[in-house]
């Protein structure tokens, strides 16, 4: 009696891989759909670390040409020969944090009120903003204070 080689594969293991590809698709979807979030987050790091920087700099401006005494948003000083920076206690006020710090209102949305800027990731580049994807920028609240730069809230990214 001759026996036949099997040639292919039967129909029972070629559902197993199918059902162990979904199994394996099923663990390691929502890892990558996840980096959203976590890039809209590092987006707002860095912005937040511009407005750090920014913050430093006018700062040191404002030393150099000492203007660091009234929180009237009566003083200013200059960056790159044009851009005014209305100065609080030395630093920049709510209102010119984002151009001090060089944020494009196409990649973020600033709001301010009370005297406290809240900067915000944007959907598609438009002006909405983006939940409670956000920090806040506090001008000092007196002469020798500093600014507070809130943690990033990424809750609703």
């Amino acid at each position: 009696m001759r026996l036949h080689k099997q040639q292919g594969f039967t129909l029972i293991e070629l559902v197993m891989v199918i059902v162990v590809l979904g199994i394996l698709a099923a663990v390691a979807l929502p890892k990558f759909a996840d980096l959203g979030k976590d890039a809209r987050k590092a987006t707002l790091q860095g912005a937040q670390g511009a407005v750090k920087s920014a913050a430093a700099i006018v700062h040191a401006k404002a030393l150099a040409e000492s203007k660091t005494t009234t929180g009237d948003d009566s003083e200013s000083v200059t960056l790159e020969g044009s851009t005014a920076i209305t100065l609080k206690y030395g630093y920049p006020n709510a209102a010119t944090i984002d151009e001090a710090a060089g944020i494009s209102s196409s990649d973020y949305h600033v709001a301010v009120a009370s005297g406290v800027s809240t900067i915000s990731g944007t959907k598609d580049g438009g002006s909405t903003a983006i939940g409670s994807c956000n920090f806040t920028y506090t001008p000092p609240a007196s002469a020798g204070a500093v600014p507070t730069i809130s943690a990033v809230t990424s809750s609703g990214c």
